[in-house]
């Protein structure tokens, strides 16, 4: 009788002590998932990206992301960092930013309109000066930029790629005379455009722009030390109400794998 109240006793305290690791394992499951991204099924984000980020974003990186996250659609929007920034300050609906250039990441978290932490400086590129493929211009240097009847930058007041080129021609002393015969584009990619139409003999883009058109050619990069670094941030609008899905998509764009695509268009890893 004592033989089998013993046994009774140790098979309840097994199951007991079953019981508990178990409840205790489940609790420190729960624990370790808290701080991990959970997006809600079916949801769409909305990304503001700069115009040079386009064809590898809509080519490659958005279907490998979707491919990823099958619950998690993605809708983009490109156009000049400094146009983007305006609409995130009127209130636009963004979840996700990236820009061409830390000016207009810094000016949005200044105002508090962006997830502090959340903000990777992701990417770099370089600027280019590139001329028709058919020029006869002789154009092979910057410093050789008014050779041109007509030149083709950013709108330095909202583009990027117009902000490093008016800094490289102030740098060599050539801003004004490069100004005077200027036609303003409002993203990267009409100035690209109007150099492959031949609309103007020469423009400044990024190299990565410049690979993608088979019209043009690189006359000359930027000269050294005459430009800032070209760094591209992405960060989480703080008003976005899908920041785990938006942690999501930084995090892939971090990925060895995503890396691997912008560096496949040209751009420089900064992770």
């Amino acid at each position: 009788m004592k033989k089998i109240i013993a046994v009774v006793l140790i098979v309840c305290l097994a199951l007991g002590f079953s019981a508990c690791s178990k409840n205790a394992e489940t609790d420190e499951n729960k624990g370790s998932s808290v701080n991990e991204a959970e997006p809600a099924a079916n949801e769409t984000l909305l990304v503001a990206a700069a115009a040079s980020l386009k064809i590898c974003f809509e080519d490659e990186l958005i279907p490998m992301f979707e491919e990823k996250y099958p619950n998690i659609k993605v809708d983009a929007t490109y156009d000049s960092s400094g146009k983007l920034q305006t609409q995130i300050e009127e209130g636009a609906d963004v979840d996700v930013f990236m820009s061409a250039a830390m000016k207009q990441m810094n000016a949005l978290d200044e105002q508090e309109l962006m997830v502090k932490e959340s903000i990777v400086k992701l990417l770099e590129n370089k600027v280019v000066l590139i001329v028709p493929k058919d020029s006869d211009k002789g154009i092979t240097a910057f410093e050789e930029i008014l050779k041109a009847e007509t030149v083709a930058v950013g709108d330095p007041d909202s583009v990027p790629a117009g902000q490093y080129a008016k800094e490289i021609f102030e740098n060599l002393g050539l801003w004004d005379d490069v100004s005077a015969k200027s036609s303003l584009g409002t993203n990267v990619t009409e100035v690209l455009n109007w150099i492959s139409e031949g609309s103007a003999d020469a423009g400044v883009v990024y190299s990565t722009d410049a690979a993608s058109n088979k019209n043009v050619v690189i006359a000359a990069e930027a000269p050294e030390k005459s430009v800032s670094p070209v760094i591209y941030p992405v960060g989480i609008v703080k008003s976005s109400t899908k920041k785990d899905s938006s942690k999501l998509l930084i995090e892939f764009l971090k990925s060895n794998e995503a890396l691997s695509v912008f560096e496949k268009y040209g751009f420089t890893s900064l992770k």
